[in-house]
């Protein structure tokens, strides 16, 4: 069975820095998967933040060059720096794994395992 538990999330203020980890078990990264992040702002669908996709690694636009995702396999964890933040960054933030699914990109929110979220607040 799979588990993907988040943590690290708070309040910060604009412009600070948070590290979200994922620890993961019952799952295998494998290539084609994908795993990654994506975040929900109350009252708006769960976007893409961005994911791990073979040797890979991919950002939303609005992220990009300021967060950034890596993985520990020994430790099985997945990791989201995020620097610079924003009030618009403010939202739960997802951890997701995926196994490879023909045809479907790792941006849509689909076929993934989830974690329960972790809050991230930014404040202006």
């Amino acid at each position: 069975q799979v588990h993907l538990v988040e943590s690290g999330g708070g309040s910060v203020q604009a412009g600070g820095s948070l590290r979200l980890s994922c620890a993961v078990s019952g799952y295998t990264f494998s290539d084609g998967g994908c795993m990654g992040w994506f975040r929900q702002a109350p009252g708006k669908e769960r976007a893409w933040v961005g994911n791990m996709y073979f040797s890979l690694t991919y950002y939303a636009a609005s992220v990009k060059g300021r967060f950034t995702i890596s993985r520990d396999n020994a430790k099985n964890t997945l990791t989201l720096q995020m620097n610079n933040l924003k009030p618009e960054d403010s939202g739960m933030y997802y951890c997701a794994a995926r196994n490879p699914v023909d045809g479907v990109s790792c941006v849509k929110p689909e076929h993934y395992y989830w974690g329960l979220g972790t809050q991230v607040t930014v404040s202006s």
